[in-house]
């Protein structure tokens, strides 16, 4: 004890009462700045997919290129994930976050630029929304990087995965908003500016609050013998090591394709579900009980997870669960008149395909420790956008033009709608296949887990041995 209190690595359980305080105060303010820093950049992601008619009627563009301002996230991120990684393993969480913050406000404002007349560019100001998004996307793999860094640096063993899964599920949370609050704030397409100052406001105040409240790269007291006991490699050598582990490579894959698939499902739903009549206020809808039931699924599985470490079990029934809904989900969307199928199954598929999520982050650090948290979970959403990417060309693509319809609900241009019938099939068919490929091929040791159990036997025992008198 002497030797580690001397050492500056006095455990925290071993603290005054107020610097327990001090140290929880810190971590958890870190924690909310994450989640609002999360929440902002997926508001501004999806800030036109729910109303992604009325946004091209607006500008005067195509809904190709309404998509096209969700796909550069997609594409931005896929180069700018390995620099985050290397940012986040190298420089440091606080840098990560910072830098994070100031580019979702700049890409924020620059937005707006678009509905101000004295800013105007004509018929070009869609290319104010196209640099934001992009400024924004930059940010994206930052932010999005940091919930594994955070919950291994700054929480106990016990409340990892808890810490994960609350910082994890801010971004669904901003999709959540973005689903219900698009559509309300424009029922018209002249509301759009409006839009663009609301979605704005958030990213303000987290740039504000992450660059005056956070002063740390890391905590004075490490709280786990993980955080203690840094053994995390170099940038490249963690690389390598990520491309020659079997397990991290199908856990990539298959996870990589789930979010690629939750990517695709939240931007497309309005255009998915207008066709067959359905408003963009039940498509919001969808969205946010897809995401509400998501942040239930995850809050409820990252507590179990917790107390029972069952990280592969629960992730493999989770994922099968999830294809059933979108399968469900695909059939129902093909009919009109279903509101309530395909509320339970956006429902379903949310509770059981978002709880993945924090606990197969966690699972990507624990197959592949010593690895960096920021390198092991950047590559496996590398991969979640490299695949989202090819599914939202891919599935947009299969789309066939189809006449108008009088019960259609969408703003149809001079080509008619969409039919999307393929692609739902398509996309549940490959959720359903990446599951049965998940549950018979991946195993793995909890690497990271272990290190911790040596770790405290090893300081038992010396602790024990400095006890004994000497004869």
């Amino acid at each position: 004890m002497e030797q580690d209190e001397a050492s500056g690595l006095l455990p925290e359980r071993g603290l005054s009462r107020l610097s327990r305080f001090k140290a929880y105060r810190r971590r958890w303010f870190l924690l909310a700045v994450v989640c609002l820093l999360n929440c902002s950049n997926a508001m501004l992601w999806l800030t036109f997919a729910p109303v992604a008619d009325k946004t091209a009627a607006y500008f005067h563009i195509s809904l190709e290129m309404v998509n096209w301002l969700s796909i550069v996230y997609l594409l931005i991120s896929i180069p700018f994930g390995l620099v985050a990684t290397w940012v986040l393993d190298s420089v440091g969480l606080r840098c990560a976050v910072i830098l994070s913050a100031w580019l979702n406000m700049t890409g924020s404002i620059i937005r707006m630029f678009s509905v101000m007349k004295f800013m105007s560019l004509g018929s070009q100001n869609y290319w104010y929304l196209f640099v934001g998004q992009c400024l924004c996307a930059l940010a994206q793999p930052l932010v999005i990087f940091s919930p594994t860094k955070l919950a291994a640096l700054w929480f106990p063993d016990h409340q990892r995965a808890t810490a994960n899964m609350i910082s994890s599920m801010s971004n669904p949370l901003g999709i959540l908003i973005a689903n219900v609050l698009s559509p309300i704030l424009v029922p018209e397409g002249k509301h759009i500016p409006l839009m663009l100052g609301v979605y704005a406001i958030p990213a303000l105040t987290a740039c504000a609050l992450a660059t005056v409240g956070i002063h740390e790269k890391v905590p004075p007291t490490p709280p786990s013998a993980s955080a203690t006991n840094s053994t995390s490699q170099p940038f490249l050598t963690g690389l390598k090591m990520l491309l020659r582990n079997k397990p991290y490579i199908i856990l990539a894959v298959c996870f990589g394709g789930g979010i690629g698939m939750f990517t695709c499902f939240s931007a497309l739903l309005e255009q998915i579900l207008c066709e067959k009549g359905y408003s963009n206020v039940f498509a919001g809808l969808n969205g946010a009980l897809f995401t509400v039931f998501g942040l239930l699924g995850a809050f409820l599985l990252g507590l179990y997870v917790d107390r029972t470490r069952n990280f592969i079990e629960s992730t493999k029934i989770c994922f099968c669960l999830s294809a059933l809904a979108s399968i469900v989900f695909a059939v129902a969307s093909r009919f009109r008149g279903q509101a309530i199928a395909l509320a339970i199954a956006s429902s379903v598929f949310g509770f059981f395909g978002f709880a993945i999520y924090p606990i197969a982050m966690e699972l990507a650090v624990e197959c592949s420790y010593p690895v960096g948290e920021g390198t092991s979970t950047g590559l496996i959403f590398v991969a979640s956008q490299i695949e989202g990417v090819i599914l939202m060309i891919l599935l947009q693509a299969l789309t066939v033009r189809v006449s108008e319809d009088p019960s259609s609900t969408c703003a149809l241009d001079q080509d008619g709608a969409l039919d999307w019938t393929t692609p739902v099939l398509v996309l549940a068919g490959l959720c359903s296949a990446m599951a049965c490929f998940y549950v018979i091929f991946f195993h793995t040791d909890y690497k990271r887990l272990h290190a911790e159990t040596n770790s405290d036997l090893v300081r038992t025992e010396d602790t024990e041995s400095a006890d004994v008198p000497e004869a």
